[in-house]
């Protein structure tokens, strides 16, 4: 007999009432810089990083599509965990796509149970381009991992980490998969920017870090994926988060507010219809963000399927899935940031108490969207609708040799 797969309605009764719980603390939090533990928990504990586990492998069996709109749900709470989690739903969604089936159920299996998986990818400096100093030796039986990571979101709360190492003798990176408190790793609470400031956006050191061979994945990076497009649209969700956070605080800001203006157009704020339209203005890119993500998942979860049912996924397919994301990038992220801005039009001086952090608002989403930078996906759309250029799969960050 087939599994059950929930529906969204069922996933969101299980989640919004957590999703409420965090939002009560998500100023609180930003005004403090208190590392978002107890949230991360909240969701372990009520299986939110199995989402996207099998039923018959303890998971709760989710849509790719629900599993977006969640995240988005869980943006509008606190954005700082949509990005907390990105490396996780990444791993499981990598799994999917570039992992041999057989070695997907251990790692399947460690997420059901709770396991959070967290990133250590990018190293700083101007080492050379598409190559990570970061290596993976051979050490007697096994192999040794040395190095030293930045980034790293999601690594101070995980339970795994994936680090992206060189290996003699392979034609890529190789994804090494590491227990965080594995001796010889040092996580550190470095990041300093101005947004996301909870995300665990830092330092990750590696010094002769032990590894059998079952924890190395290896798989292609010059062919087409859903991967891109995946990492990319956990951004995008959380943008949408934000988004309607926006029009959430903005309306309650609103409510609650007596005091007018001699000059403005209402008794009340809330029957100023200045201020109504742009609460309404607020709410229409709140919409339109939520919408364009649904589209990218769409075509995500339209690629999981046939691949669940073991069929061939046309490249056009995954080249459509991968310009819809970057389409979504180029139109919400202006958008998104502009309503973060328009936000502070809806009242005076009082808005800007420190306390409220909606000034996080503008910040969380100006940090989201300077990751993956929006001008080169909009030179890469650009040139397929000229030239007929397919998309880049595969990038990296580093000096290009003289």
């Amino acid at each position: 007999m087939p599994e059950r797969n929930p529906s969204y309605s069922e996933l969101a009764t299980r989640f919004r009432p957590i999703f409420a719980e965090i939002a009560v603390r998500a100023a609180e939090r930003e005004h403090e810089r208190e590392l978002a533990f107890d949230a991360v928990a909240l969701l372990r504990d009520a299986g939110f990083g199995a989402l996207r586990v099998p039923v018959a492998l303890g998971g709760l069996g989710a849509s790719v599509e629900q599993l977006f709109e969640l995240l988005t749900e869980l943006g509008a709470a606190d954005s700082n965990l949509p990005q907390i989690l990105r490396a996780h739903f990444g791993f499981v969604e990598r799994l999917y796509a570039e992992v041999e089936p057989a070695l997907r159920e251990r790692w399947l299996r460690l997420v059901a149970q709770g396991a959070i998986f967290g990133n250590a990818t990018t190293e700083l400096g101007d080492g050379a381009l598409g190559k990570h100093r970061t290596a993976l030796s051979r050490d007697g039986e096994g192999w040794r991992l040395d190095g030293e990571k930045f980034y790293s979101t999601g690594a101070l709360y995980a339970d795994w980490i994936a680090v992206s190492a060189s290996r003699q003798g392979d034609a890529f990176p190789v994804h090494v998969l590491v227990p965080a408190n594995a001796p010889g790793i040092e996580r550190i609470d470095d990041w300093r920017g101005f947004g996301q400031r909870l995300t665990g956006s830092g330092t990750t050191r590696f010094g002769h870090v032990a590894v059998s061979g079952e924890q190395v994945l290896s798989f292609p990076r010059n062919v087409p994926t859903t991967m891109t497009a995946c990492f990319q649209l956990v951004h995008l969700a959380t943008l949408a988060g934000i988004a309607r956070a926006i029009e959430r605080d903005a309306a309650a800001f609103v409510r609650a507010r007596k005091r007018v203006y001699s000059h403005g157009s209402g008794r009340t704020p809330a029957e100023d219809p200045l201020v109504q339209q742009v609460v309404g203005q607020l709410a229409g890119t709140a919409f339109v963000a939520a919408s364009a993500v649904a589209a990218v998942a769409q075509g995500l979860g339209e690629i999981d399927r046939l691949r669940q049912r073991g069929e061939a996924v046309p490249v056009g397919l995954l080249d459509d899935v991968e310009l819809r994301a970057a389409k979504a990038q180029v139109g919400i992220a202006d958008q998104v940031l502009a309503a973060a801005t328009r936000l502070f039009d809806i009242g005076g001086a009082s808005a800007l108490a420190e306390d409220r952090r909606l000034d996080r608002h503008w910040r969380n989403a100006r940090t989201l969207a300077s990751h993956n930078p929006t001008i080169y996906k909009g030179r890469a759309v650009g040139d397929h609708i000229i030239n007929g250029t397919a998309p880049t799969y595969y990038w990296s960050v580093g000096a290009k040799a003289a």
